[in-house]
């Protein structure tokens, strides 16, 4: 699982330094979960996107949609030369995830708040239709400012959703700064213990424990689960990491030359 986090991180980062500019803070944060997912929990048939036992990605933090893309490729989703197309006019890859224009892409997102929902009228069809479809939903800490995010909370709950699990990406920063300072959101754990949640948090780094918190959402029975990452947001590379600024950056040809040197460390130990 940490060479295929290295690879996706690998992949996102030359996208980046192709492109000069993007949301790279949330996409580096959710690295590790999208790897875990991908290479050791969902169902998945790269080669046909409509199989009908797969199970759901709801990527509702749109703007990360960079790491996902970059997943897909390596997945076979599509050709991983795509990958330079990001943000380009007419591309397959816009900045934000389009399942009309993307292989894989589950649901169209960006408009933040709204996937989440998405993500839960998923879940719910698959109960009509008593599949055993899993709905896994990434959605951003700053996202839920929303309040519909929590009439979607509530409504997974009182219908006892448990094929849902929702990952909220707590890596503590949003577009105006901290996400403390501009809502602040208190324990997240209580609060989705109160919409009756089964509800872990984890660090968002670390792939055995989100495999393990993985495990024991998709076995419980008649509640939702969601699992807080504690996550970094420009996570791999020190510099951005500590700008509050990284959620959407326009690189320098210093930070350029910051990318090009952790692109370089990645391809050394990747196996």
């Amino acid at each position: 699982m940490k060479n295929f986090s290295n690879k996706i991180r690998l992949e996102t980062l030359k996208m980046f330094k192709h492109r000069g500019f993007g949301h790279l803070g949330g996409s580096l944060s959710i690295v590790e979960v999208l790897s875990v997912l991908y290479s050791k929990v969902m169902k998945i048939n790269p080669k046909d996107i409509d199989w009908k036992g797969r199970d759901y990605l709801v990527l509702s933090k749109g703007h990360a949609g960079p790491a996902l893309y970059a997943t897909l490729a390596l997945k076979g989703y599509f050709d991983i030369n795509w990958l330079m197309t990001l943000n380009d006019n007419k591309t397959n890859l816009p900045s934000h995830c389009d399942r009309l224009k993307t292989p894989g892409i589950d649901m169209t997102t960006g408009s933040l708040g709204q996937g989440i929902s998405s993500a839960v009228g998923i879940a719910k069809a698959l109960k009509f239709e008593n599949a055993s479809n899993l709905v896994f939903t990434i959605v951003g800490d700053g996202e839920l400012n929303e309040g519909q995010c929590f009439e979607a909370i509530q409504f997974a709950s009182h219908h006892k959703l448990d094929n849902l699990i929702i990952f909220v990406d707590e890596n503590k920063i949003q577009l105006d700064g901290f996400t403390k300072d501009i809502s602040d959101q208190r324990d997240l754990i209580v609060k989705f213990n109160a919409f009756g949640f089964h509800s872990a948090r984890v660090d968002g780094h670390n792939e055995k424990l989100i495999l393990e918190a993985i495990n024991t959402a998709v076995s419980k029975v008649g509640q939702p689960s969601v699992i807080v990452l504690d996550t970094v947001k420009g996570k791999g590379i020190e510099k951005f990491e500590n700008i509050i600024g990284n959620h959407h950056m326009r690189f320098s040809k210093d930070d350029l030359l910051i990318i090009d040197k952790k692109i370089n460390e990645l391809e050394e130990v990747i196996i």
